[in-house]
Order: C-alpha cells, then structure tokens, then sequence
C-alpha cells in the first residue's frame, strides 16, 4: 500500500506542476536533491568530455520561461537523454519542441540530479562526464530558487502522505460465494433398513438423487480489524436426499453440508455475526446466527465437508456439540503472547427469539430428537436449549495439534456434559493422522440416562498427484450406547478432492455404513457420490 501511495503521490505531483505557472504551489513529489557542493567534488575526479555543454551565457534566472533555444534547455535535454533519464511526462519523452514555465524545468532538472547521484552513489561515477556534471552543477546555481522551492514542498506533501496512510481505511464489504452439487447412489444388503426405535425405513434401494447447496456470503470491515458476516443460504433437504441420510438418518451419517442448514429449497439467513479484536490476539464474535462448530473442533484434515469428508460424524465430534445449527450467543479465541496454546470458549442458544415453550427447537443434531422426542424446555436466550464450550489447544508447530474440549449445558431441561479429545498430525508433507475421541452423559433420554462415546480415525494425503489435490480416509463410531439398539453402527469414508482449477472442485466419494441405526439387522449401506464445488 506503500508503494501505491507514493507512486500515485508522485503521479499528482508531476502533472500539478507541469501544468501550473503559479510558484507558490504548495505540494510537489518527494525527491533527493544533489547538494552543488556535492556536484562540485565530484567533478574533479571525474573524466573529461570535449562535448561541454556548459558555456558563457546570459543568466537563465532572468527569464520568466525556460524556452527551447536557451542553452539550460539544451544542456537538460542532453543529460537527460544521455543517462536515460525520464522526465516523467506519461510518454517518457522530454519534449524539446516547446517552452516551460521554470518549474516545470525544475521538476525535470530534478529528475536528472536524481539520476546522476544513483550513479554515483552506486560507484559508477566513471560514466559521468565532468563536463556533465559541471553541466548540472551550473543548471543547480540558475534554478536554485526553484529547487529550495521544491524541496520544501516535499516537507508538507511527505506529512500529508503520512496521514493519508495512516487514515487509508475505508469499510468494504467483500462478496463471496459457493454452490455445492452431487449426484448420488447407493444400496444395502438385506430385506429392509429399520431406526434406532426399530421402525422400518425402507425395504427398497433409493433412487439415485441430484443435491445442491448455495449460499452468499458479505464480509463487512469497518476498522480493519473486525468483521460483519452474513450468510445467505438455500439447498435441497438433503439429509433425505441423499441415500446415506435417508437409510441412516439419526447417527451422522448424513453429508453434513447438505444439512447445515438448507431445509428443502428455503432461502435462509443462514449466520450473521460480528468479530472484533478487542486486544492483540483475542477475538470476540457476537450475533443472533452463530455456529458452534464454527469456533471449535477444527482439524486441519476432517473439517470442512465441502473440501474434505462429506459424512457428518466425520467433521465434528458427533457429542460434542448437540447444538450444531444457527444459534445466538457469542465465543472468545484468544492466543497468549502468540504461542503454542490457545483458549477458546462459546455460549450459544438455539431459540434465543422465542420467550417461551413453543414445541421443540431447531437448529440442534439428529440425534437430538431421537433422545428427547417430546422436546420441552422455556427456551430464550437463558432459558433451553443452551451449550457452553471450553477448549484448550496446543500446536507447537504447523505439524502438530492437540485441542481438549469440554461441553455443558441443557437440551429441553436435561442435563448434559461431554469431554473431548482431537488431535492431528502431519508426518510428512504428504501423509497425516488425525482423529477425535468423545465421552458423554445425557440425562433423561426417552433411553433414560445414557453415557455415550464416539471416536473417528483417518489418515490424509495432501497434494496426492497434483499440487492442491487431498485425499482422506476415516472410520469411526458416532453413537457407542448398549441402551439403543443391539449393535455399535460402524462409518467408513473415503475420498480424493481433485482441483480443477482455483474456483473448481471435483470430489469422488465412497460412504459405507455398518450396523446402521446400532441395528444388527440392518445390512451394509454403500453410498456413491460425486461432489463439485464451485466458490467465486
């Protein structure tokens, strides 16, 4: 930004002389100015030249224009030529078919002092004359007056600068976009898949079915430190869209960004929030559409669905967050001294706008009514449902990460706690480990009081044939409980992101689910799918 500043300063400066006659301008192009007693040490060392231009004339100081047959004009315009000087006219040229007022002459003569003090200064003073630099020299005695005149403009124009830079901030808004598509197909074995409850779902395969996700997104800076977010969304209602969410819909087998947050073709606000940086490395965010998962459990390999994973359970701690959808509250991230630990917390309420008990509440994970089908709770922004969470991250190197998590809080006047772990490692450029652990209590269910766990495990392969690509493999347990069902559903995944160019992804992926819904009876899902993502 610097450098734009000073060139557009100069640009200004050039053209407000060069088309003014009044002398008592007050901005011109910062510059150095060779002192003539500098000019004149160094013309004794330097070589002769039997081209003088210097020669005896009448005083050039006399003149109100410097016109094309006097001698300065002549003696500037061939040390302007002879070392490559521009005179800052836009085509480069010096145009010696026309007069000039005796500060437009200044502005070039100042030009060529500059020129021939880089020479010397840079030990090339072998290349200047001495002839030229009595040429110079001469030139600095007659237009002294003008040369003072500039340099003191530098002053004001520099302090000026300063404060432009200093003051250069504007609030921008920034427009961004994604729009995420897939064509899946999937089948499983056996007569019918049932729920978790033991209710049949389907005896059929699905049709194969065409998702979609789009969403807008505006970034507002006011200071230049901060951010005002909001995100506009819509989609297909694709955790039955796709066949994984519609044979296994309750345990995360769903493709997560298919069901954060579109709910069949609706266009939605989807987050609005701002961040703000109170002090060096401590973050607030604050607003009515916040996302949990949003501040924490990130893992640099099995995070964002539209790039790496698709399967739910996959991207966050399935247990960790029950309140996963657009809810109002605010979290803190805060870096001590910039070193390797982080602390980052959050409190969210999922109907923060409603004062009272309307029902059950939106915005939480599928397995959120499964536990609690009546839902209940006084709701607003203190009331149900609520989460808090605190996590501690330590990342001594880009390679390296563990986080430990703890949440708290109320879905519909239970009582639930959850302690997590996520770690990641990359043991090579390309090659990486990452998994999470969970460990829960939920009190209350329709299962009565339950202790589930959940684990995920997958190795990463960034830059897998070309430079961008990642490819990912998991599996994982979302929901361990022996109160629901008579089996522990098992999820593997598998896929390669390929980059297309800049803007485009394309996304071969392979979902198999076990033991689906924690039912022994139900046969093994397999789910194909191919994801594009286009973000502009």
């Amino acid at each position: 930004m610097r450098k734009i500043l000073q060139s557009f300063t100069s640009a200004i400066t050039f053209f407000y002389l060069l088309f003014s006659n009044n002398p008592g301008l007050t901005e011109i192009a910062p510059t150095n100015i060779i002192a003539p007693e500098g000019i004149a040490e160094t013309i004794s060392q330097a070589p002769p030249d039997s081209t003088s231009l210097v020669g005896q004339v009448t005083s050039v100081s006399q003149l109100a224009d410097v016109q094309f047959t006097d001698w300065a004009f002549d003696a500037l315009q061939s040390l302007i030529e002879r070392y490559g000087v521009i005179a800052g006219y836009p085509n480069g040229t010096f145009r010696g078919n026309r007069a000039m007022t005796r500060y437009e002459f200044a502005v070039s003569l100042n030009a060529a002092q500059e020129r021939i003090d880089e020479l010397i200064k840079t030990g090339k003073e072998d290349l200047v004359s001495r002839d030229d630099l009595a040429t110079l020299q001469r030139l600095q005695q007659e237009f002294a007056s003008e040369l003072t005149t500039l340099s003191e403009r530098i002053d004001v124009l520099e302090a000026k600068t300063a404060e432009i830079e200093a003051n250069q901030f504007s609030t921008t808004t920034k427009l961004t976009g994604q729009v995420i598509m897939t064509l899946n197909a999937g089948r499983f074995d056996g007569e019918n898949i049932i729920s978790p409850t033991g209710e049949e779902i389907t005896r059929s395969d699905p049709n194969p079915t065409v998702a979609y996700r789009a969403l807008v997104e505006l970034n507002t800076s006011f200071v230049g430190t901060d951010q005002l977010k909001i995100v506009f969304d819509t989609g297909s209602d694709a955790d039955e869209d796709n066949p994984a969410g519609f044979l296994e819909p309750s345990f995360g087998s769903v493709q997560d960004f298919s069901v954060s947050p579109p709910v069949d073709n609706q266009f939605i606000l989807d987050l609005l929030y701002y961040t703000f940086e109170p002090f060096k490395n401590f973050t607030v965010s604050v607003g009515p559409n916040i996302r949990t998962i949003s501040y924490v459990d990130r893992n640099s390999y099995a995070y964002l669905s539209f790039q790496d994973f698709s399967t739910q359970a996959f991207i966050n701690n399935y247990i960790l967050a029950p309140l996963n959808g657009p809810a109002a509250g605010a979290a803190i991230d805060w870096k001590p001294a910039s070193g390797p630990f982080s602390v980052r917390a959050l409190y969210a309420a999922s109907d923060a706008a409603n004062p009272d008990d309307e029902g059950f509440i939106p915005g939480v994970a599928l397995f959120v009514p499964l536990l609690y089908p009546d839902g209940g709770g006084d709701q607003g922004l203190f009331g149900d449902t609520y989460q808090g969470t605190v996590e501690l991250e330590y990342a001594p190197s880009k390679t390296f990460a563990l986080r430990l998590q703890y949440s708290t809080g109320e879905l519909f006047d239970n009582r639930y706690d959850v302690f997590g772990v996520n770690f990641e490692l990359t043991l090579s450029p390309k090659f990486a480990i990452f998994g999470r652990y969970g460990y829960g209590s939920y009190n209350n269910t329709a299962f009565g009081d339950i202790k589930p766990n959940y684990w995920m495990a997958g190795v990463a392969f960034p830059d897998l044939f070309t430079q961008g690509a990642v490819a990912g493999i998991a599996t994982g347990q979302p929901f361990i409980v022996s109160e629901i069902g008579n089996a522990t559903q098992t999820n593997f995944e598998a896929f390669y992101n390929f980059p297309v160019s800049n803007n485009i992804q394309l996304t071969p992926l392979i979902q198999v689910i076990t033991n689906a819904s924690n039912q022994e009876a139900n046969g093994t899902i397999v789910t194909g799918t191919l994801r594009t993502v286009f973000s502009f």
